[in-house]
């Protein structure tokens, strides 16, 4: 089995479902830079792996008024899923350079950086739109409320750096904010 497919089933048996998002993610890279190597593809499976760590999937997340936009628990899902994936890749005796890419990648993907983790960002933001916004809307908004929602919502649009994956993103972006106007 090569790298990529021991990562993906790493990542699914890992999580408590399938894991839509992360499939879309790579999809979505594919779509955005079509010179993505096998780090990219890797750190778009594995991106949130962090979260099939958790005991709590909310842990953490209204630690403080910024609610999903808390900087340590961003800061903390990059560093940890880089972390996982980085030993993950390690057992399975990943050149160094591979791995190191993959952690790079990994860390920054909330907050980008360079054109790599721009374009990891990117796919995630629109995966995330794709594949979120009726948990968000129909269940989230109920738990923790309808403003964490929305700016939820504008936190991801807004940092998508190139236009056409902004345009891609837009209309579940703009369906989502409708739907939490209701």
């Amino acid at each position: 089995m090569d790298l990529y497919k021991k990562v993906e089933q790493f990542v699914q048996e890992s999580s408590s479902k399938p894991d839509r998002h992360a499939l879309r993610t790579v999809f979505w890279i594919k779509e955005l830079y079509s010179q993505a190597d096998k780090a990219m593809l890797i750190a778009a499976i594995a991106h949130d792996i962090q979260r099939a760590f958790k005991k709590d999937k909310l842990d953490g997340i209204r630690s403080n008024k910024k609610g999903f936009l808390d900087e340590k628990h961003i800061k903390y899902h990059q560093e940890k899923g880089a972390e996982i994936i980085g030993d993950f890749l390690k057992k399975q005796k990943a050149e160094d350079d591979l791995v190191n890419k993959v952690k790079m990648l990994v860390s920054k993907h909330e907050v980008g950086g360079s054109k790599e983790q721009n374009i990891l960002k990117d796919a995630d933001s629109i995966s995330f739109f794709e594949n979120n916004v009726d948990y968000f809307v129909e269940k989230l908004s109920i738990k923790v409320g309808k403003k964490e929602v929305r700016d939820k919502f504008n936190w991801m649009f807004e940092r998508i750096t190139s236009s056409k994956a902004k345009e891609i993103a837009r209309v579940w972006y703009e369906d989502g904010m409708k739907r939490l106007e209701d």
